[in-house]
């Protein structure tokens, strides 16, 4: 039986329903080739490029506000671009009030075409709580067409499930490089 089932309900909808599949289990993919890092001095022109937010939850209340389920957030940045690479400039970690927790990334990093990159809060580090984000820096030295950037929060615990997606919104525009 095959399992098609319909973005954005589908994280969710796995785990209220499961898939089956006559096929035997694929083996997990090998990890992905380390990022490129890339620098961005003052000489490379830039064409494109944008700051989007990205709000993560590292833990939801139940039942009531003394009550919470802690989650673990993976962040994905997705270059859409179909033959064109991108920069990922900054992926920076920021809590409820505002604070910077973490910047994930030394220097930038190169996406290639149709490639992806992840970044994971653990679900024991609530450091961000309830009302935290990503901000995510990207720019490209040729027009490409824009990144697909979101986050996914999941715990799974005896036998339940809770997973649920949230997209970034762009909040700057890198204005053209003269």
């Amino acid at each position: 039986m095959k399992c098609d089932l319909g973005y954005p309900i589908l994280i969710a909808a796995l785990f209220l329903t499961g898939c089956t599949s006559s096929q035997a289990p694929q083996a997990a993919q090998s990890p992905a080739e380390p990022l490129k890092a890339v620098s961005l001095d003052n000489t490379v022109k830039l064409v494109a490029g944008q700051t989007v937010y990205v709000p993560i939850y590292s833990h939801i209340f139940m039942t009531d506000q003394n009550r919470t389920m802690n989650l673990t957030a993976t962040l994905s940045i997705r270059n859409t671009d179909l033959k064109q690479p991108m920069i990922v400039a900054a992926v920076n970690y920021y809590g409820t009030n505002g604070q910077l927790l973490r910047k994930y990334l030394e220097q930038p990093v190169e996406l290639g075409s149709l490639a992806a990159a992840n970044f994971v809060v653990n679900q024991e580090d609530v450091s961000g709580g309830a009302g935290a984000a990503f901000i995510v820096e990207w720019v490209a030295k040729q027009d490409v067409s824009a990144p697909v950037i979101e986050a996914v929060m999941i715990n799974t615990n005896m036998n339940q499930g809770l997973s649920f997606i949230s997209p970034g919104r762009v909040i700057k525009t890198q204005a053209k490089s003269q």
